[in-house]
């Protein structure tokens, strides 16, 4: 039987030694496999801010595309609407000659077919000049405001109080939210 434990004892020496290598086999591939993950790791992170930075310089690119599309359509609106203001500023004179014309016709003309058709006319014109946002300023009777009116004569009431527009020269018109023509008036002193 000693022999038989010799060879046991042997047996589990050889065990012991091929698990110790083993072990030790299977240390040096978890090393292997930690240093591939830890490697590949680092490339991961590589890649991911590679990823992140194309993706901040796209996220770049296409607000500053939103900005210039912004900026090309407020200056297209505001390029229309200096175009708009030169042709509404050009049609004024027109609109001043039917409201004179209208005024000095006799009255035994009023209401002939010509003096209805010049008036079918002007009226037209103001619908049209209205449709796309002129306006007539308010003058007579209201407070004078520099921003709107244009002060050429004063002149004395006991019926209006100082600084009120007494009458009004010439109409003044507004586009949108801006002035085309300031009223030219009389104001009280």
């Amino acid at each position: 039987m000693t022999e038989n434990t010799e060879e046991t004892v042997k047996d589990s020496e050889v065990t012991e030694e091929a698990s110790e290598e083993t072990t030790e086999q299977e240390a040096a591939a978890g090393e292997d496999k930690d240093e591939k993950k830890s490697i590949f790791g680092k490339k991961k992170s590589k890649l991911e801010e590679k990823i992140a930075e194309l993706e901040d310089a796209r996220m770049r690119q296409l607000a500053e595309f939103e900005n210039f599309r912004k900026r090309s359509e407020k200056e297209k609106s505001q390029m229309f609407e200096v175009g708009a203001k030169s042709v509404v500023e050009k049609i004024l004179p027109v609109i001043d000659n039917f409201e004179r014309g209208l005024a000095s016709m006799p009255e035994e003309e009023k209401g002939t077919p010509f003096a209805d058709g010049v008036e079918l006319v002007y009226k037209q014109m103001l619908g049209a000049l209205d449709e796309i946002g002129v306006k007539p300023i308010e003058a007579v009777g209201q407070e004078f405001d520099p921003n709107f009116h244009n002060a050429v004569m004063t002149v004395e009431s006991e019926e209006l109080e100082s600084g009120t527009v007494a009458e009004e020269l010439q109409k003044g018109y507004m586009y949108q939210d801006s002035v085309v023509r300031h009223s030219m008036v009389k104001v009280v002193s």
